[in-house]
Order: C-alpha cells, then sequence, then structure tokens
C-alpha cells in the first residue's frame, strides 16, 4: 500500500514541498529511506520505529520503503521524522490517508514518541499558505512561530499518539489562534538615554541612525565606544510587521530564535569578536546558512576594535554593504541572504594602528549614502 504525505524542506531563506512516500509490500521486514537524505534523515529509521512503539502503535513488519521527492534536492536535518511516522501508519492501514490531504507535516521525533523543535518552521509555515495548504501540523514549541502566518490552521503536536487521536477524531485538538506577540524590551538592551556625556558622540550617532549611515569611532579604551554602540539600536526607527517577519525569518532558519519569542520584534546588534571567519561573517559552509551580516539585517553590526579583523573578513564586507543582500555561491548551487544593516566600527587611536587602518583596510565613511568605499590597492600587499 502507498501513501504521501507533504513536508518541508530549508533552501537558503525559502521553504520546498517535500513528498514522502511511503510504499509497504511483501518480503523480508526492512526500513529503507533514499531521495538523497543525509545522516540525520538515515538514523530517523530508528527514532521512527522506537517511537511508533514507544506509543503505543503498530509499526509495519513489512518491506518498506520511504521516498523523498523531488530526489534532486538534498534533505537534512530530523524535520521528517514526524511525516514518516504519519505516512508508514498509513502505508500499514492504521490511518486513513485522507485524513493528511492538504496538510503539511515537519517534526522531530524522540523515542517515547514526544515531538521536538525544528529549525525554520516560520518560511516553512509562509510556504504552506502560498501553496494552498489548509493545515500545519508542527512541533507545540514552534507553534506560535508558526501561527505568525494568517489564514493557515496550526496544529501544536505534543506527540504522536496526541496527533493520532486528533486524527482520528477520538481527541480533537482545538488549532493555535493567529496573533502578533505583545511588544516587550530588548533582554539585555541599553537605552540611548542612560548614557551621560558624550553629547558630541551621541549627536553623531542620531544623524547617522536617521540616515542610515555607517560608523567609525576612534577613542582611548573607556571612551563608551562600545556602550554607544550598543545602546544605538534604541534609537533606530521601530520596525514594521514586514521587517519583523524578514529578521525572525533570518533567526529562525539559522536555529537561534528564543523559544519563547516568536517574532523579533527589536533592531538586532552583533558583535562578532576579531577571530571570526570571513565565512562566519558573510555566511557559508557546504549547505550555506547565515552569517553575522544576515544576523544583522535591519540592526547593527559591530567591529570592535577594527584593526584586529583580518584584512580577508573586511574585504567581503564590500558588496553587502553596496547590494544589501549576499550571494554564497557553491558548486551544488547558490543562496541569497539579505545584509541590509548598520556597520558600526570602532578602534583605539594609537598611530601605529591608525596608519595600519588608513593602509590595510584603506576605507572611508561616504555621508551621502552611508557606505565604506575603497580608496587604495595596497590593503592586499599589507602584512598584518
Amino acid at each position: 500500500m502507498l501513501a504521501k504525505v507533504h513536508s518541508c524542506a530549508i533552501v537558503g531563506l525559502e521553504g520546498a514541498i517535500v513528498e514522502v512516500e511511503v510504499d509497504t509490500s511483501r518480503g523480508l521486514p526492512s526500513f529503507t529511506i533514499v531521495g538523497l537524505p543525509d545522516t540525520a534523515v538515515q538514523e530517523s529509521r530508528e527514532r521512527v520505529q522506537a517511537a511508533v512503539k514507544n506509543a503505543g502503535l503498530i509499526f509495519p513488519r513489512q518491506r518498506l520503503t520511504v521516498n523523498l521527492a523531488p530526489a534532486a534536492l538534498r534533505k537534512e536535518g530530523p524535520a521528517y521524522d514526524l511525516p514518516i511516522a504519519l505516512g508508514a501508519l498509513a502505508a500499514s492501514g492504521q490511518l486513513n490517508p485522507e485524513w493528511l490531504e492538504g496538510t503539511l507535516v515537519v517534526g522531530e521525533l524522540s523515542l517515547d514518541g514526544s515531538v521536538r523543535h525544528v529549525r525554520g518552521v516560520l518560511p516553512m509555515s509562509a510556504l504552506a499558505h502560498r501553496e494552498g495548504f489548509r493545515r500545519l501540523l508542527v512541533p507545540a514549541v514552534d507553534a506560535r512561530e508558526a501561527a505568525l502566518i494568517p489564514d493557515i490552521e496550526v496544529i501544536a503536536v505534543e506527540s504522536l499518539t496526541m496527533l493520532v487521536n486528533h486524527l482520528s477524531g477520538v481527541v480533537p485538538v482545538e488549532p493555535v489562534e493567529h496573533s502578533q506577540p505583545p511588544s516587550s524590551p530588548a533582554a539585555g538592551a541599553t537605552d540611548f538615554q542612560e548614557v551621560k556625556g558624550q553629547e558630541h558622540v551621541k549627536r553623531s550617532l542620531e544623524v547617522a541612525a536617521a540616515g542610515g549611515h555607517n560608523v567609525l569611532m576612534i577613542g582611548p579604551p573607556g571612551a563608551g565606544k562600545t556602550l554607544l554602540a550598543r545602546a544605538l539600536p534604541s534609537i533606530l526607527p521601530a520596525m514594521s510587521v514586514d521587517e519583523a517577519l524578514d529578521v525572525t525569518q533570518v533567526y529562525s532558519v539559522a536555529d537561534l530564535l528564543p523559544s519563547d519569542v516568536p517574532l523579533i520584534q527589536h533592531r538586532p546588534f552583533r558583535s562578532p569578536h576579531h577571530t571570526i571567519s570571513h565565512a562566519g561573517l558573510v555566511g557559508g559552509g557546504t549547505w550555506p546558512r547565515p552569517g553575522e551580516i544576515s544576523l544583522a539585517h535591519r540592526g547593527v553590526l559591530f567591529l570592535d576594535e577594527l584593526p584586529e579583523f583580518g584584512p580577508r573578513v573586511l574585504e567581503v564586507l564590500r558588496q553587502p554593504l553596496e547590494d544589501k543582500v549576499v550571494t554564497i555561491s557553491r558548486a551544488r548551487g547558490s543562496n541569497t541572504f539579505p545584509a541590509n544593516f548598520m556597520l558600526v566600527g570602532a578602534m583605539n587611536p594609537w598611530a601605529v594602528k591608525w596608519r595600519l587602518i588608513e593602509t590595510a583596510l584603506c576605507t572611508a565613511v561616504n555621508p551621502g549614502i552611508g557606505r565604506w568605499r575603497c580608496i587604495s590597492d595596497d590593503a592586499r600587499s599589507v602584512s598584518w
């Protein structure tokens, strides 16, 4: 018997529909997964079997073949555990396949049958809405995030047993209501009004915040450069709903969204250490993930002790500052991530470091369009 369940994969910042096809046939008991799965997907065989058994259900003792279509799209992560389990139950006659029509399913299964968090639920919910799905089954911890997208029924799934009872009508579960979370103060944020003194610097930052310009602060240690930079997001304009969803989507895909914060409503502030690599700054990996400049999207990227950053790390900032996006290309494809941020740099006014920053970085702030522009070609020949 053949059963089909719809799930979703994350490609860059967008979702892609994955059709989970489960077929049972006669033969020695086996469990095969095809469709370009990674190691985490292959390991779902053990998780699904144990979860179905511990949930009080019967795992089919037949030849079981799972196909994740389209086969050309690489499948990664444990988000396919729940759709594979539902497909196996439907293919063995324990669930009616019609109960899963118009439904998108994602979730990781633990061995006791409970459903765990998966990353990228917000873009998955947006994709389900665009593709016309009526219902979305997601882990309970991710339900508030999925419910940010209107006009789709979101079911918070706590366990496989609960989901089977809901689908069969034994114990129905009420959908999660769509509502925008109330605004709350950012954790650990510094308010600009709490900074005393440094009036000329504060005035400069106010002008930069009004025009979206980049900033370079030069001053001795203890002058308050870091404090002023951390306070800068508090005087930036409040984010609109579309901007908040834009930022939340980046953090959801990067799996950095706090469980108790379904929607990021405050401008992000990122301050990477100077030992960061260029891949960590702009994003990268075999399958590219967002870097610090994308995590600072719609917010502030603060580079403290600017001369300590490697020349290559600073050189890769040029194109994102101009285009407001960064495209990461690999042999298997390319992904584009947003990178619309304010760049704030800080350094000490020592003569040696100033000569290094002037020669090696060869940058200057352009107040007209608020970007950094290279004014010398000597940077490539300077040794740090």
